[in-house]
C-alpha cells in the first residue's frame, strides 16, 4: 500500500460524498500532477469507475429514479464513440502521445469546471426557453450529447458525471434532478466499462494504484455523505469549480 495515494482517493472520496461530482474529475488531475503519467491516470480511474457507477445504478434502480430510454440514448452516442476513439488511438499510437492526453484533461477539466459555475437551476431556465426548438430533435440530440461524452471520456476519464448532468438538463429541462443523477450514473456504466476495458488492452491500467486509492476513497466517500450537509451547496459547487480550474490551467501550461 502507498499512503500517499490512499490518503489521495481518501480527500477525493470526501469531495465526491460531499458534492456528487465524478471522482475523474478530481483523481485524475490530481495523479497526473503527482507525477503519473496522464495516459496512465485515465485508464486507472475508468478501471474502477466502472465498478462503483454499476453500485450507484442498482441504488437508483431500486429507488425508481432510472430513466433506461434516456440513458439508452446517451449510450448509443457514446459507446461507439468510446470504441472508436480507442480503435484510433491504438491504430495511431496517439495514446503514447501525453500532451494530447494532457491537453484533453485540461479542457474536460474547465468545461467541467463551467458547467459546476453555470448551475443546473440556470441551465434548464435557458434550455425551457428553447424548449419548442429542442422537443423535435431531441433524441438525436442526445445521441449526440452522448457521442461528445464518449470521446471526452476516453480521453481523459472526466465528464461523464457533472458535464452529463448538465447536458441532461439542458436537453431534458423538465426531468426531476433525481432521475437527471439515475440517467447520468446509468448511462456511465457501459461508457466507462467500454472505454476502461479498451484502456486495459492498450495497458493503461495501474490495478495497484486502483487498489489503494480504493482503500482510501470507500471510507472518504463516507465521511464525505455525512458532511454534506454542513456546507452550503453554492458554496461547495464554488470551490471545487475553482480548485478544477486551477488544475486545467497548470495542466494546460505543462502541455504546451
Amino acid at each position: 500500500m502507498d499512503p500517499a495515494f490512499v490518503v489521495l482517493g481518501l480527500v477525493v472520496g470526501a469531495l465526491v460524498g460531499m458534492t456528487g461530482v465524478g471522482a475523474g474529475s478530481l483523481v485524475t488531475p490530481a495523479l497526473a500532477l503527482s507525477g503519473v503519467p496522464p495516459i496512465i491516470a485515465v485508464g486507472t480511474d475508468l478501471a474502477y469507475a466502472a465498478a462503483t457507477k454499476t453500485v450507484g445504478t442498482l441504488v437508483h434502480r431500486a429507488q425508481r429514479t432510472l430513466d433506461l430510454r434516456v440513458a439508452s440514448l446517451l449510450a448509443a452516442g457514446s459507446v461507439p464513440s468510446a470504441a472508436l476513439t480507442i480503435g484510433v488511438l491504438a491504430a495511431t499510437g496517439s495514446y503514447a502521445n501525453s500532451g494530447l492526453i494532457t491537453a484533453a484533461l485540461a479542457a474536460a477539466l474547465i468545461l467541467t469546471a463551467l458547467a459546476l459555475l453555470a448551475g443546473r437551476a440556470r441551465v434548464a431556465a435557458v434550455a425551457t426557453r428553447f424548449e419548442a426548438r429542442i422537443a423535435p430533435m431531441r433524441g438525436i440530440l442526445t445521441i449526440g450529447a452522448g457521442a461528445v461524452l464518449g470521446l471526452l471520456v476516453t480521453l481523459s476519464s472526466v465528464g461523464a458525471g457533472a458535464l452529463g448532468a448538465v447536458l441532461l438538463v439542458a436537453l431534458h429541462p423538465s426531468m426531476p434532478a433525481a432521475r437527471i443523477a439515475g440517467v447520468d450514473i446509468a448511462h456511465a456504466v457501459p461508457l466507462t466499462l467500454v472505454a476502461g476495458l479498451g484502456h486495459l488492452w492498450l495497458g493503461n491500467v495501474d490495478f495497484a494504484l486502483a487498489l489503494n486509492l480504493l482503500a482510501g476513497s470507500v471510507p472518504g466517500i463516507v465521511v464525505g455523505s455525512l458532511l454534506a450537509g454542513r456546507l452550503t451547496d453554492a458554496l461547495v459547487r464554488r470551490l471545487l469549480a475553482f480548485v478544477l480550474l486551477y488544475a486545467g490551467a497548470r495542466l494546460a501550461i505543462a502541455g504546451l
